[in-house]
């Protein structure tokens, strides 16, 4: 029979140090996981492409809406001014490569003007797509 005390017992005890580490990390994580997203970029439904490549030169961004609104690197422009616009930052960088990101259900005659302007000003152009 066990007659001994129960006052001799060591209580349980529960380490959150562990934990703690856990949650360092998972902040630090997300926090620099936030900070590479591009926040240069217009929600639209791009087309899709099967053969989509990447661009790693200084790129500017010329987005149109699906109510015609022209942006370059997220500040609204009016089209007439799209011109002036880009040649300001033509100076800032050698070689200049124009991102057009276009929801697929404006006209092509829209796209076509930019690519006019772009090949005025001999800056690369490339249409941005989501895979398939």
């Amino acid at each position: 029979m066990n007659l001994r005390g129960r006052r001799n017992r060591p209580g349980a005890e529960v380490h959150a140090s562990a934990m703690n580490d856990i949650m360092f990390f998972l902040l630090l994580f997300f926090l620099i996981a936030s900070t590479v997203t591009n926040p240069n970029i217009i929600k639209l439904l791009l087309p899709r492409s099967d053969s989509g490549q990447s661009v790693s030169k200084k790129t500017i961004t010329v987005s149109i809406t699906k109510d015609l609104e022209y942006f370059v690197d997220k500040q609204q422009v009016n089209p007439d001014q799209l011109m002036p616009k880009l040649q300001s930052y033509q100076g800032t960088a050698q070689e200049l490569t124009i991102v057009l990101y276009v929801d697929r259900t404006v006209a092509i005659e829209n796209v076509v003007n930019v690519m006019d302007v772009a090949n005025k000003l001999k800056i690369k152009l490339v249409l941005a797509t989501e895979p398939k």
